[in-house]
């Protein structure tokens, strides 16, 4: 299969890389070869961090600029951070604002390479849930509401479902449907 590249960024603390490895098992569990790195910078003390994910035949672990298909931000800032690393035609997914998101400085650069953005404002929605950490399973639904990549939202859905612990699995489904829900009014929109 050619090979599809993430790259999930945030902030230390919001999740990334649980994040990260509910991509990767959901992934494994269909079958798909992965690699992934991840970059720590200060994330013990709310620093930048990202996840590069690559589902399919790669041959490196890092995903180039340039290249990446889809990029799931966890925080504002940090998705026109990474920017550079999305493709011409890529789709970029942030938990922002869907009224102020993107900013007018960045909207020529997406224009220019057809860069396809949403948002939604997932650390709102998970604390409106009951659930605030789990800003990062918002994130992931939000995305899985799409339908793009080779994952499926009952896919991811299932994993997320295997890999809670039974004290918080109810809300983190809770959330994830919720949140798919958000999602696929945006997209039907467009």
């Amino acid at each position: 299969m050619k090979t599809i590249n993430y790259v999930l960024s945030g902030l230390g603390g919001q999740g990334i890389l649980f994040m990260t490895k509910v991509f990767a098992t959901t992934a494994l569990n269909k079958g798909f070869n992965i690699l992934g790195a991840e970059t720590h910078g200060m994330a013990q003390r709310g620093g930048s961090v990202v996840s590069h994910l690559r589902i399919g035949d790669a041959r490196s672990s890092l995903v180039r600029a340039g290249a990446a298909d889809y990029l799931i931000s966890m925080d504002e800032s940090e998705a026109y951070r990474y920017l550079p690393y999305l493709k011409k035609g890529g789709k970029l997914f942030a938990n922002a604002g869907s009224k102020s998101f993107p900013d007018e400085r960045v909207t020529d650069y997406l224009k220019q390479n057809k860069i396809e953005s949403f948002a939604m404002e997932a650390s709102k929605k998970a604390m409106d849930l009951g659930s605030p950490k789990s800003t990062n399973l918002a994130m992931v639904a939000f995305y899985a509401a799409f339908g793009v990549g080779p994952l499926t939202a009952d896919d991811l859905r299932s994993t997320v479902d295997a890999m809670s612990p039974a004290k918080v699995k109810g809300i983190n489904l809770k959330i994830f449907d919720a949140c798919y829900e958000v999602g696929k009014k945006i997209s039907s929109a467009n």
